[in-house]
């Protein structure tokens, strides 16, 4: 087999410019060239996952199939390949010098001064060769998080600068995406900023090979050649990356540029046949061309940084497009709902969605969106929280147990109708220690969920501690709320849903992190044409 090709993604100029999404398009367009490839995140903060990140400091915590809590570029990057990734393909500072120091700790370095270079930097590199060679991909793309220049970020760089030198011409590039801002008041793009930031890369030893330039306004071809003159890049390898309406035409843009012929040139591969990619393309009109609008509520807690909620966002954006139907979402602060106002904060939408989250901030907001979709009779999915408070209304408006609660909230509730799980009693420590990855769910013929997935077996992913208490589940399934998904080897509650009601279903698992752009999570479709029903129903009043 021939040896793994390594690309570098590396940012400059500002941060959130779109490594991530610039990372996933290319992996798209060199998988759909045939070629098996991967995508790896270099986070440089010193937190050993971002499970124990608030999400206001990073936005959501993807899970992957396996169990690892990692950075919600890995979402994007599941999404466009419709690939799963790993534990392997999220690395942090934190792990790699926890890594190191245990190492020292069991004296693997025979007593050697333990240093940066060449220790951390060794480790890195493993790191990255790691997921090429265990998994025999073409090509590991790999991104680096930060902008250069960060204090933070310099072990990475000196990692790529070692490696392109190690593996070789040909073997291994850089690609540095940077920002081309638009004076308003004079009218001019500024390549300034990519040339200082491009300078910043060299002082550390790295020549980057294609520059990508995002921009507000085309990119001529004279400004093309000086950044290609001052930045020591051939014209050829300067992309323009231009805003775009959404995130799914940035593959299109890159094949456009001849992003992935590029790439391939220069890392020696054939490139074959140029790819269609008719069902991306399709999907993408579907985006942009709706049939119809609906209205949903996304209740949270974290609605101020919507990437808290990124992989939720994405799936409706999906399911949207399968039903040619317009997303339009109002994230709704759960703090802010209370008896008194619920009808005017949920009156006008047309499905809601109450979502994940831990602690008793803002419960009671969630608490009382489930009751009003459950009397309202609009279609509601629950996730993870959201099932739980589903149930939680339930027991106390229906099954009349008026001090129903989660043990997580009130630990001495009387009617504890949610509770912690079994194996997690007596664990303290915070990171990696929660109920996480996929596990089976066994569905019941004839319920919503059979319906929905259209299966019996399921596997999910899953994120939590707290469970749906098997005590209650007579008194529930007796007065209207069943449970139709079990986990064949702990008869953990998996699903529970309301027959009565045209579409109530509330999950433990996150079904989020399984939506990808070409084969869309079912319980978010039929969420969505749920929606779209109830908004003709509404109109033929």
């Amino acid at each position: 087999m021939a040896a793994t090709k390594y690309i570098f993604v590396t940012g400059g100029v500002t941060s959130s410019l779109g490594k991530g999404i610039i990372s996933a398009s290319l992996a798209k367009l060199l998988q759909a060239r045939g070629y098996h490839v991967t995508i790896q995140k270099l986070d440089p903060y010193i937190n050993v996952d971002p499970g124990t990140l608030n999400p206001y400091e990073h936005g959501e915590c993807f899970v992957t199939d396996d169990g690892a809590e990692t950075d919600l570029d890995l979402g994007h990057y599941e999404r466009f390949l419709d690939v799963q990734t790993s534990q392997a393909n999220n690395v942090t500072t934190g792990r790699i010098y926890q890594s190191v120091i245990n190492k020292e700790r069991k004296g693997d370095y025979l007593g050697k001064t333990v240093q940066v270079i060449p220790h951390i930097t060794d480790e890195i590199k493993r790191r990255i060769k790691l997921l090429g060679t265990r998994f025999n991909y073409d090509v590991v793309i790999t991104e680096i998080g930060g902008t250069v220049g960060d204090i933070e970020s310099l072990p990475y760089i000196e990692s790529v600068r070692q490696l392109k030198w190690e593996l070789g011409q040909g073997n291994a590039l850089v690609i540095h995406l940077t920002l081309v801002p638009y004076l308003a008041a004079s009218g001019e793009l500024k390549t300034k900023p990519t040339q200082h930031s491009v300078k910043a890369l060299l002082e550390n030893g790295v020549q980057p090979d294609i520059l990508v330039l995002r921009t507000e306004h085309t990119l001529n071809k004279d400004l093309r050649k000086k950044v290609a003159l001052f930045c020591n890049v051939e014209l050829e390898s300067v992309i323009e990356s231009i805003d775009v309406k959404t995130i799914y035409e940035v593959p299109l843009l890159m094949q456009a540029e001849k992003l992935d012929e590029t790439v391939l040139r220069k890392l020696n591969l054939p490139a074959g046949s140029p790819p269609e990619l008719k069902p991306w393309k399709s999907m993408v009109k579907k985006l942009k061309n709706p049939k119809r609008t609906v209205r949903i509520a996304l209740v949270g807690k974290y609605v101020e940084l919507q990437d808290s909620y990124k992989s939720i966002i994405e799936s409706l954006t999906h399911a949207g497009a399968t039903n040619e139907t317009k997303i339009d979402l109002n994230c709704i602060h759960s703090e802010t709902i209370s008896a008194d106002n619920i009808s005017e904060k949920l009156a006008g939408h047309h499905g809601i969605i109450v979502a994940p989250g831990f602690g008793d901030r803002g419960i009671e907001g969630k608490i009382l969106a489930a009751q009003y979709a459950r009397e309202k009779k609009v279609p509601y999915l629950g996730i993870c929280l959201g099932m739980q408070c589903a149930v939680i209304e339930f027991a106390r408006n229906v099954l009349d147990l008026k001090d129903a609660h989660s043990t997580e909230m009130t630990r001495m509730t009387l009617h504890p109708v949610i509770d912690l799980m079994e194996e997690q009693k007596g664990v303290t420590e915070k990171g990696g220690t929660m109920r996480l990855g996929g596990y089976s769910c066994d569905i019941k013929p004839g319920t919503l969920a059979f319906k929905i997935y259209k299966e019996i077996h399921i596997r999910e992913r899953h994120r939590h501690r707290y469970e749906f208490n098997n005590d209650y589940l007579s008194q529930f399934e007796s007065h209207g709320m069943i449970a139709s998904g079990i986990n064949p080897d702990s008869q953990l509650v998996e699903i529970m849903e309301q027959p009565e009601h045209p579409f109530f279903i509330g999950v433990q698992f996150h079904p989020e992190y399984r939506s990808t752009v070409l084969n869309p999570h079912p319980l978010f479709i039929n969420f969505i044409s749920a929606a779209v029903i109830y908004l003709g129903e509404k109109a033929a009043e």
